[in-house]
């Protein structure tokens, strides 16, 4: 039996799509399932549209979420030799042909079809025509002679038998008057020269199976196996597109998603193992199998995802959470200086509580960041004359303290409690403005020894805009 191989095989034509993280996740974890090799091809043959800047765009974001293949990249337009030779063998053994309609009689069969409102196929006029009869101004393009009779049927490792009639498949091109190879072509050859045993893709590719099928059954080639994963949908319930927001993996790293939430998150996006959620990368693997993945279409939902992110950071370890913190900063936003940074790290218990993304612990801790107060007019408006008083009794207080602590703090908070007859909020509200700026943020406690004796007294002796 083979060893199982996978791939995933992006074209850089643009970013890295999330629909296509996701097919990559699958692939990757069934081939690791399975003890197998997962392997990524860049499908870079469209010479016009083909950006090395997308290629390592895909790289960069398979390793972010944490995909890693086995071997180099396979680079598909260094193996244009090979598709070449296997159309010329098509054509020598009879299962392909040299077509030399001109692109204006194609056009006006896609014309007719228009007008009839049935899809366009190829009327085979060349099929079985001799050579003799070419033309010698064209310059041919060769076909596929697909099967006309009888059906088809694909055994679908999730979607069970697909049955097809073949004479709705057109006798394709597989190699244009240029002599470059077309996609099914160039992927069939590709795969089968990798020695792929599973090709797990979008069900938009139904379609190129049955194409590819023939060229391996025409080519006497050990056929893989199939899986063809639905498509992602918008909340709408339309087909998710690159032009969508929050379509590339770059639209979540910069509002601060965790790789690991996100990986679980797609993951259980059309797959489902008991009523289990939560999946370490190892439970992931051990676990994943294409009995798993549903029938029909899968909807993106911001909110999950953001769910499921605050549920990670909740429960990481401290350490890999700063380190992630850090990481994010320093791509999205200013790097935090080292004696900050120890002050965030201390302060991450308290920080991360109601944060559903990185991004929100780094806002939840600008008070610390900044070096000077950025005063909310709105909430500068309530340090009346008695929050003054209040501010400067606690100071007066605070400045006797060797080293601050809750058990030496709540007792001074309870005693201007009783002294200005008020309660934990009119002691708590104006020491919070004048400590971080605004009304908002985390315990009067946590913020005073956050930000340490020293820079408590210099924000409290600061006055108020």
């Amino acid at each position: 039996m083979k060893k199982v191989a996978t791939r995933f095989a992006p074209s850089p034509t643009g970013p890295l799509h999330i629909g296509g993280v996701r097919t990559a996740l699958f692939n990757w974890l069934y081939s690791k399932n399975q003890n197998g090799k997962f392997y990524l091809r860049v499908e870079d043959t469209d010479k016009e549209r083909s950006k090395d800047e997308y290629k390592n765009q895909i790289i960069k974001s398979l390793k972010w979420i944490g995909i890693n293949y086995d071997g180099d990249e396979y680079i598909q337009s260094k193996k244009i030799d090979d598709h070449v030779k296997i159309a010329n063998e098509l054509l020598k053994n009879g299962h392909a042909y040299k077509c030399y309609c001109s692109s204006e009689e194609i056009e006006e069969q896609k014309k007719r079809a228009r007008q009839k409102k049935i899809p366009y196929i190829y009327d085979r006029k060349w099929r079985d025509k001799k050579e003799a009869d070419a033309p010698k101004d064209i310059k041919p393009v060769i076909r596929f002679k697909s099967k006309i009779d009888g059906t088809s049927i694909l055994k679908d490792l999730v979607q069970g038998d697909v049955e097809i009639e073949n004479n709705t498949i057109e006798d394709f091109i597989i190699l244009r008057n240029d002599e470059t190879p077309t996609y099914n072509l160039s992927a069939s050859v590709d795969d089968h020269k990798m020695n792929i045993t599973h090709i797990i893709r979008g069900d938009d590719h139904k379609i190129n199976t049955f194409k590819q099928i023939q060229i391996y059954q025409a080519m006497k080639w050990d056929l893989p196996s199939f899986a063809h994963i639905p498509l992602i949908h918008t909340r709408e319930g339309k087909k998710l597109s690159k032009r969508d927001k929050s379509s590339t993996l770059d639209d979540y790293s910069k509002i601060g998603i965790i790789p690991d939430a996100l990986r679980n998150y797609l993951l259980r996006l059309g797959w489902s193992y008991k009523d289990k959620e939560i999946f370490t990368l190892e439970e992931s693997i051990k676990f994943f199998n294409l009995d798993g993945i549903g029938k029909s279409p899968s909807k993106l939902d911001m909110s999950r995802i953001l769910s499921m992110n605050e549920h990670y950071i909740k429960n990481f370890n401290e350490d890999d959470l700063f380190k992630q913190l850090t990481e994010y900063c320093k791509l999205y936003k200013n790097e935090i200086n080292s004696y900050k940074r120890d002050k965030i790290k201390k302060s991450l218990t308290f920080l991360k509580n109601k944060a559903k993304t990185l991004e929100d612990i780094f806002n939840n801790g600008q008070y610390i960041i900044r070096d000077v107060v950025n005063f909310n007019k709105d909430d500068v408006k309530l340090i009346d004359d008695n929050a003054r008083k209040v501010i400067s009794d606690f100071n007066s207080q605070f400045k006797k303290i060797d080293l601050p602590s809750r058990e030496i703090l709540e007792p001074i908070v309870n005693g201007l409690i009783k002294s200005h007859n008020t309660n934990f909020k009119g002691v708590g509200q104006p020491l919070r403005i004048a400590l971080t700026g605004s009304k908002f943020g985390p315990g009067i406690y946590d913020i005073i020894l956050s930000l340490g004796k020293e820079e408590v007294q210099k924000r409290l002796s600061t006055k108020i805009a």
